[in-house]
């Protein structure tokens, strides 16, 4: 697979390391099995499979190609271009300007921008409305098309089944750009509908099945259709896409739901398979952070990444289920007192929580979201070494584990 050039200060010694081993190991990836690093006071289980994906690294990489390439001209991203604060932050202290928040509320106007402006397109992509606006404007919305090709690829599978007569069920968050790209996008060849989570899934299922009237339709699903939608009518041949980012498993368990309400009533081929929708990174670190869980090693978990991205909540969400889960931005949410301040993904909120390792010798399971960079995730375990007074020293580990990789 292609590498990219992203800088040095995103990478991480401890975590290169081991990704480079288990690589070597394990070139294929079918291997799910977690890493276990044994500091004698402490010891870490890595997932798998977690941090920066073939998406993330290419938008990363595009946006600090533009600023090399356009020195002197205004640069700006269309809105953040991954979920991660320390990614964004450090875009902005290059002196790229965001136009728009992650809500798609204007943060500058469009008017001020001329054909000799620079504009990042993220990783999430962008809506057809807003592509033919910048393209009004005379900026060029191609140089720096960082939309993920997975995302892309999504796009493209809504296109074909618009062209086929289905409607395209959108599984996502409503207010993500993903999918607010998404719909824009897959709304020029069909109807298209999002549906959030598996019960509003049971819900419009129950609506299919004749088991509820469709008059109810609109107070489940006010805001999530394109014009003109007629549940009666739209929702009699279906394909289901997802934002790249959700669980594939409830992504694939919201499928055949639908599907199953559907051929009740209708022949089997009214429903799409669409199962080459998902994301391969998503796919692969949910299945490595439960991977890790299954081990049971792990005694509690630290999940790293930024407190609005999706696909790293979702891993929250697993973790959860199965031991203490903090979710935390970087190494600063480790307290000197020893507490952790995470993020209470129920309450969305932030929480304080105090003597969060267990006794003895504990067993900290360690991962993070595709948007996260290895060397915040590498400063956390610097930061959780340090609560434990006479950790064997990381050069150690790291050489001991080099020799038999797992």
């Amino acid at each position: 697979m292609r590498t990219f050039d992203i800088p040095p200060f995103y990478r991480s010694p401890i975590i290169s390391r081991v990704k480079a081993a288990r690589k070597a190991a394990d070139p294929r990836k079918r291997d799910f099995t977690p890493t276990l690093l044994d500091f004698g006071t402490v010891r870490i289980l890595l997932a798998r499979h977690f941090g920066f994906c073939f998406g993330v690294e290419h938008a990363i990489e595009q946006a600090y190609r533009a600023l090399d390439e356009n020195p002197g001209k205004r640069i700006f991203l269309l809105s953040q271009m991954i979920h991660n604060p320390e990614v964004n932050a450090d875009l902005e202290e290059q002196g790229i300007r965001f136009l728009m928040d992650t809500s798609g509320n204007v943060l500058l106007p469009f008017e001020g921008l001329t054909p000799d402006d620079v504009v990042i397109v993220p990783a999430f992509g962008t809506t057809v409305e807003i592509e033919e606006r910048l393209t009004a404007a005379g900026v060029d919305i191609a140089t720096y098309n960082t939309t993920c090709p997975f995302v892309e690829k999504v796009w493209n599978r809504a296109a074909k089944l618009g062209d086929q007569q289905y409607t395209v069920v959108v599984h996502g968050k409503p207010a993500h750009e993903e999918t607010r790209a998404t719909v824009s996008h897959a709304a020029r060849t069909a109807p298209v509908l999002v549906v959030q989570d598996h019960d509003e899934a049971e819900v419009l299922a129950s609506m299919m099945r004749g088991e509820r009237p469709w008059s109810e339709f609109e107070a489940h699903f006010s805001g999530r259709t394109t014009p003109g939608f007629d549940p009666e009518r739209d929702l009699q041949r279906i394909g289901v896409v997802n934002q790249t980012t959700m669980l594939a498993s409830e992504t694939q368990g919201i499928s055949a739901l639908l599907e199953a309400a559907l051929t009740t009533q209708r022949p089997a081929e009214d429903f799409a398979n669409t199962r080459d929708t998902l994301c391969y990174a998503t796919n692969d670190n949910q299945q490595a952070t439960t991977g890790a869980l299954d081990s049971g090693l792990a005694q509690v978990a630290l999940v790293v990444g930024g407190y609005n991205s999706s696909n790293t909540s979702h891993l929250v969400e697993l973790c959860e289920q199965v031991v203490p889960t903090y979710f935390i931005r970087n190494e600063r949410e480790l307290l000197e007192d020893g507490s952790i301040r995470h993020f209470d993904l129920h309450a969305k909120a932030e929480r304080v929580s105090t003597a969060p390792w267990p006794a003895g010798v504990p067993t900290v399971l360690v991962t993070s979201g595709a948007s996260c960079p290895d060397a915040t995730v590498d400063r956390v375990i610097q930061r959780v070494l340090g609560d434990f007074p006479g950790a064997r020293p990381v050069d150690e580990v790291l050489t001991e584990f080099g020799q038999t990789p797992a």
